[in-house]
């Protein structure tokens, strides 16, 4: 990583320049004070890379911080043996080269000595102020002692919710993480692939949507290397084996394009990071000599990227299906640039990102490159302006953060946290829809009707019915486009909720971790329709013993009798769940010595068999015909009523009764009593109902049950 790759704009170190030692640096910060007018030898690398961005920074605060934190970690040591002091140093050099602000750096050198010192939090707020105690207190870790195997996964939940409020917290803690990852040879194996992992599952997310590819690059690469060693080594293999690079005539021949044009711009080749050639190695198969970097075209202005692209395409054969436009239509992190690819005089073909000066430095250093959010001139190197009402509201708070924060809050436990925050952060891609009040969403690609309603309304969500997308009814399961417009329907009434296959359309943590929490505190609640449609239209009466009005089957159709183990007992079929072949069913003696005959999960017999009420065996007879009634929930249209019976008679049923109720907030009610002739033929009939343009819900009649 260097300033050159953080910002083009500001003079670069020069390639000769040898690596800094750290070891040397150890033992400079140990030989005592030096004169108050000059910064000490172990930090003037930091100050050198920090004035680059910079230039009127005031370095007597990174001074002051220095001798703290040199001070508090004297005689301390790391597994490498190697000074603690070189651990902050390397941090901060780490965010001084990619432009970090001075309270950053600061806090960087400052970032373990209440974690791993005396010094106390109080002590860095007084000498240096509120906001750099903020992001000390931001990156330091839960004790074990207090947390157990919970102190990972909580550390982690307490720096987002300070990421929150200021991303800078985060930019500290990747840095830190990257130079731990850098130094990790030194551990046991086992623990390096743990760590690996972690920073693998959480972290290189986090500076992929931060927008910290400097950072994400080079822990990309170094967990490539712990945990597939071998697939490392050939990759190393295959770089080092590389010839000459076939992209240098294609840069030379696109800036004299340039030039001819009269378009100023810098024409670079930018090498791929090993984990990069690997991916293009494996979804291609074989290698071609372009793949192992590509054409960094960086212009002074927007309009000029547009300009070099025009000449490209024009100069040089253009591969259509590589062009995308992320200068138009930013990442959600941040990322601008236009992408593209053309191909060279002797038919090597040249992958081209094309970006002004200001997009490269936001494209490799992120939120570091933004500054301080709170500073009244934003990017400043100033302190931050008090806010007025005393709230911290970070102006840089992306929307994934914002979601990640509310959707942390219901989270019961550590292991439920981890666990979705590792599945939350493995969703790399983002879309925005709208919603009917002019407002937005930003969700996961493939989110649903489900997950914009839970986005939208939160708990309330769980009284919805439907949704229409760009104007049609759909089901909540329906999967979104970017720049869909969605409006969710709710209920009038509180007394329906989510059911349980509303979690296979579910992609984001809110809308999981709300529907399961309502599933769990409502065991026995009626719930929705499966597939995706609406949260159950009306709540089902609990009987006390049994329902007494229920249909005599044997009385009634004739063609499906329920042969219960009681010779001569009156059998009715319960009303409460409509039982007909095969369901697996039970009985139950009510009132007059009636067998009354449900199914063996409704909640009425589930009551009776807690209570002690002795079940009886129930069997269907040999018919295989039925009388079952159906309540087809839909939103109204025109000729909704012809095709709910096309498709009733197209699935071979008769129809004995319809009714219609009157329609009520554009929902219509159906009633069907239908005679199949073969019960087993009910769930695909149930699921031409549903498929029917309009409605949202079939499901059987229940009928009020009466005590007994």
């Amino acid at each position: 990583m260097s300033a050159e790759a953080a910002q083009p704009g500001v003079p670069a170190r020069r390639r000769g320049r040898p690596r800094i030692d750290l070891r040397r640096l150890g033992r400079v910060a140990l030989l005592g004070p030096v004169p108050r007018d000059r910064l000490p030898a172990a930090i003037g690398h930091v100050a050198e890379a920090h004035r680059a961005h910079h230039p009127d920074a005031d370095l007597s605060l990174l001074h002051r911080a220095y001798v703290l934190a040199e001070t508090s970690h004297r005689g301390q040591t790391r597994k490498s043996g190697e000074p603690y002091i070189t651990h902050p140093l390397a941090v901060t050099l780490i965010l001084a080269e990619l432009g970090a602000e001075t309270t950053t750096l600061t806090a960087s050198l400052l970032h373990d000595t209440v974690e791993d010192t005396e010094v106390t939090l109080n002590q860095v707020r007084e000498q240096f102020g509120e906001e750099v105690g903020y992001l000390v207190d931001g990156v330091t870790k839960l004790e074990k002692v207090d947390y157990g195997a919970a102190a990972e996964p909580e550390t982690f939940r307490k720096m987002l919710v300070a990421t929150g409020d200021d991303v800078r917290v985060m930019s500290i803690k990747l840095a830190d993480r990257l130079h731990n990852m850098r130094t990790l040879s030194v551990m046991r194996p086992e623990k390096q692939a743990r760590i690996a992992k972690v920073t693998r599952d959480v972290l290189i997310p986090l500076a992929e949507r931060l927008g910290v590819q400097a950072l994400k690059t080079e822990l990309e690469d170094l967990v490539f290397a712990i945990l597939h060693p071998e697939e490392y080594e050939r990759t190393r293999a295959l770089i080092a084996a590389a010839g000459p690079d076939p992209l240098a005539p294609i840069a030379e021949n696109v800036a004299a394009v340039l030039r001819e044009a009269g378009i100023p711009a810098d024409v670079l080749i930018r090498p791929r990071h090993h984990l990069s050639v690997h991916r293009v190695r494996i979804k291609r198969g074989e290698l071609r000599g372009t793949d192992f970097g590509r054409l960094l075209v960086l212009v002074g202005e927007d309009a000029d990227c547009y300009a070099v692209l025009g000449e490209l395409h024009t100069c040089f054969t253009p591969v259509i299906s590589e062009f995308k436009d992320f200068v138009a239509a930013p990442k959600f992190n941040l990322y601008q640039s236009l992408h593209t690819a053309v191909v060279g005089p002797e038919g090597a073909v040249a992958e081209v990102l094309i970006r002004t000066h200001r997009m490269h430095r936001v494209a490799e250093a992120g939120v570091v490159a933004l500054g301080n959010p709170y500073a009244a001139d934003h990017g400043s190197a100033g302190q931050a302006a008090e806010p007025a009402d005393g709230e911290r509201a970070d102006p840089t708070r992306p929307g994934w953060l914002s979601r990640l924060l509310q959707w942390q809050q219901s989270a019961p436990d550590s292991d439920t946290f981890w666990t979705t925050l590792r599945a939350d952060l493995a969703e790399d891609r983002e879309i925005t829809v709208f919603r009917t009040d002019g407002g937005t969403l930003g969700l996961p690609a493939g989110a649903s009707c489900v997950d914009a309603a839970y986005a939208q309304y939160g708990d309330r969500a769980h009284d919805c019915i439907g949704a229409r997308v760009n104007g049609r009814l759909a089901t909540l399961g329906t999967v979104l486009n970017d720049g869909d417009t969605v409006q969710s329907l709710l209920a009038e009434d509180a007394g329906s909720g989510p059911s349980p296959a509303w979690l296979d359309h579910a992609r984001t943590p809110a809308a999981r971790i709300a529907i399961t929490g309502w599933l769990d505190a409502h065991p026995e609640a009626p719930q929705g329709p499966h597939g995706g449609g609406p949260a159950g239209a009306r709540p089902e009466p609990q009987p006390q013993a049994d329902t007494g009005t229920a249909e005599d089957r044997r009385a009634g159709t004739g063609t499906t009798t329920a042969v219960v183990d009681r010779p001569d007992a009156l059998v009715r079929l319960a009303g409460c769940c409509t039982p007909v072949p095969p369901d697996d069913v039970t009985g139950f003696v009510v009132r007059g010595g009636v067998v009354t005959v449900h199914r063996l999960k409704c909640p009425a017999a589930v009551r009776m068999r807690s209570t002690g009420r002795a079940p009886v065996g129930v069997s269907w007879g040999a018919a295989a015909g039925c009388r079952v009634t159906l309540v087809a929930e839909s939103f109204g249209r025109p000729r909704l009523l012809a095709d709910l019976t096309e498709a009733i008679a197209t699935a071979g049923a008769a129809v004995v009764s319809a009714t219609v109720e009157p329609p009520s907030e554009q929902r219509v009610r159906h009633t069907y009593t239908l005679q199949l002739p073969d019960a087993a033929e009910l769930p695909a009939l149930m699921r031409a109902m549903r498929d029917v343009p309009g409605v949202y819900d079939v499901s059987r009649a229940r009928h009020p049950a009466a005590a007994h």
